[in-house]
Protein backbone atom coordinates (compact mmCIF):
# COMPACT_ATOMS: atom_id res chain seq x y z
CA UNK A 1 0.00 0.00 0.00
CA UNK A 2 1.22 3.50 -0.75
CA UNK A 3 1.06 6.22 1.96
CA UNK A 4 -2.25 7.69 0.75
CA UNK A 5 -3.86 4.25 0.81
CA UNK A 6 -2.55 3.67 4.33
CA UNK A 7 -4.05 6.98 5.44
CA UNK A 8 -7.36 5.99 3.79
CA UNK A 9 -7.30 2.73 5.75
CA UNK A 10 -6.42 4.48 9.01
CA UNK A 11 -9.31 6.93 8.64
CA UNK A 12 -11.73 4.15 7.65
CA UNK A 13 -10.73 2.18 10.74
CA UNK A 14 -11.52 5.02 13.15
CA UNK A 15 -15.31 5.00 13.14
CA UNK A 16 -15.97 7.75 15.68
CA UNK A 17 -15.53 11.53 15.56
CA UNK A 18 -11.73 11.19 15.45
CA UNK A 19 -11.84 9.56 12.01
CA UNK A 20 -14.02 12.37 10.68
CA UNK A 21 -11.72 14.97 12.22
CA UNK A 22 -8.63 13.33 10.75
CA UNK A 23 -10.32 13.18 7.33
CA UNK A 24 -11.19 16.87 7.57
CA UNK A 25 -7.61 17.79 8.53
CA UNK A 26 -6.30 15.78 5.62
CA UNK A 27 -8.67 17.45 3.18
CA UNK A 28 -7.67 20.91 4.42
CA UNK A 29 -3.95 20.12 4.10
CA UNK A 30 -4.34 18.85 0.55
CA UNK A 31 -6.49 21.83 -0.46
CA UNK A 32 -3.94 24.28 0.96
CA UNK A 33 -1.35 23.37 -1.68
CA UNK A 34 -1.59 20.99 -4.62
CA UNK A 35 2.05 19.89 -4.28
CA UNK A 36 1.76 18.50 -0.76
CA UNK A 37 2.90 14.89 -0.54
CA UNK A 38 1.37 12.38 1.85
CA UNK A 39 3.77 10.12 3.71
CA UNK A 40 3.48 7.33 6.27
CA UNK A 41 6.04 7.43 9.07
CA UNK A 42 6.77 6.07 12.50
CA UNK A 43 4.82 2.87 11.94
CA UNK A 44 1.42 4.45 11.56
CA UNK A 45 1.36 8.23 11.37
CA UNK A 46 0.08 10.30 8.45
CA UNK A 47 2.56 13.01 7.49
CA UNK A 48 2.19 15.87 5.03
CA UNK A 49 5.29 17.31 3.36
CA UNK A 50 6.38 19.81 0.80
CA UNK A 51 10.05 20.73 0.58
CA UNK A 52 10.32 19.13 4.02
CA UNK A 53 7.90 17.86 6.60
CA UNK A 54 4.97 20.12 7.43
CA UNK A 55 3.00 18.16 10.02
CA UNK A 56 2.09 14.77 11.44
CA UNK A 57 -1.34 13.80 12.74
CA UNK A 58 -2.46 11.13 15.18
CA UNK A 59 -5.75 10.02 16.65
CA UNK A 60 -5.36 9.49 20.40
CA UNK A 61 -7.91 8.15 22.86
CA UNK A 62 -9.65 11.49 23.50
CA UNK A 63 -8.24 13.80 20.85
CA UNK A 64 -6.75 14.25 17.43
CA UNK A 65 -3.33 15.90 17.48
CA UNK A 66 -1.73 17.60 14.51
CA UNK A 67 1.87 18.60 15.16
CA UNK A 68 3.74 21.08 12.96
CA UNK A 69 7.43 20.24 12.68
CA UNK A 70 8.60 23.86 12.69
CA UNK A 71 5.57 25.30 14.46
CA UNK A 72 7.63 27.46 16.82
CA UNK A 73 8.94 29.36 13.77
CA UNK A 74 5.52 29.95 12.19
CA UNK A 75 3.20 32.92 12.61
CA UNK A 76 -0.06 31.87 14.29
CA UNK A 77 -2.28 34.97 14.23
CA UNK A 78 -5.44 32.89 14.65
CA UNK A 79 -4.01 31.13 17.74
CA UNK A 80 -4.54 27.61 16.40
CA UNK A 81 -1.64 26.14 18.36
CA UNK A 82 -2.83 25.01 21.77
CA UNK A 83 -0.26 22.35 22.70
CA UNK A 84 3.52 22.10 22.85
CA UNK A 85 3.76 25.86 23.23
CA UNK A 86 6.93 25.73 25.32
CA UNK A 87 8.93 23.70 22.80
CA UNK A 88 11.75 25.15 20.74
CA UNK A 89 10.62 23.63 17.44
CA UNK A 90 7.32 21.73 17.40
CA UNK A 91 3.84 23.16 18.02
CA UNK A 92 0.58 21.24 18.01
CA UNK A 93 -3.15 21.60 17.71
CA UNK A 94 -5.19 19.30 19.93
CA UNK A 95 -8.73 18.80 18.71
CA UNK A 96 -11.34 17.40 21.06
CA UNK A 97 -14.75 16.01 20.26
CA UNK A 98 -17.01 18.83 19.08
CA UNK A 99 -14.15 21.20 18.17
CA UNK A 100 -14.53 22.93 14.83
CA UNK A 101 -11.54 23.29 12.51
CA UNK A 102 -10.95 26.81 11.25
CA UNK A 103 -10.06 25.67 7.72
CA UNK A 104 -9.10 29.13 6.49
CA UNK A 105 -6.65 29.61 9.37
CA UNK A 106 -5.30 26.06 9.03
CA UNK A 107 -4.63 26.55 5.32
CA UNK A 108 -2.79 29.77 6.14
CA UNK A 109 -0.69 27.91 8.70
CA UNK A 110 0.07 25.10 6.23
CA UNK A 111 1.17 27.65 3.62
CA UNK A 112 3.38 29.37 6.19
CA UNK A 113 5.00 26.00 6.96
CA UNK A 114 5.68 25.45 3.26
CA UNK A 115 7.19 28.93 2.94
CA UNK A 116 9.39 28.20 5.97
CA UNK A 117 10.58 24.91 4.44
CA UNK A 118 11.33 26.63 1.14
CA UNK A 119 13.28 29.41 2.87
CA UNK A 120 15.45 26.76 4.57
CA UNK A 121 16.14 25.12 1.19
CA UNK A 122 17.14 28.47 -0.33
CA UNK A 123 19.52 29.18 2.56
CA UNK A 124 21.14 25.76 2.10
CA UNK A 125 21.49 26.33 -1.64
CA UNK A 126 23.12 29.74 -1.12
CA UNK A 127 25.48 28.33 1.50
CA UNK A 128 26.39 25.45 -0.82
CA UNK A 129 27.05 27.83 -3.71
CA UNK A 130 29.29 29.99 -1.51
CA UNK A 131 31.26 26.97 -0.31
CA UNK A 132 31.73 25.79 -3.89
CA UNK A 133 32.85 29.25 -5.02
CA UNK A 134 35.27 29.46 -2.09
CA UNK A 135 36.85 26.11 -3.00
CA UNK A 136 37.17 27.18 -6.65
CA UNK A 137 38.87 30.43 -5.62
CA UNK A 138 41.36 28.53 -3.46
CA UNK A 139 42.35 26.18 -6.31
Amino acid sequence: MNPSERIDALIAGITDWRGKTLASLRKTFLEADGEIVEEWKWMGSPVWSRDGMIAVANAHKGKVKVTFTNGASLPDPDKLFNAGLDGNKWRAIDLLEGDKINTRALKTLVRAAIAFNQSKLKKKAVAGARAKASKSAEA
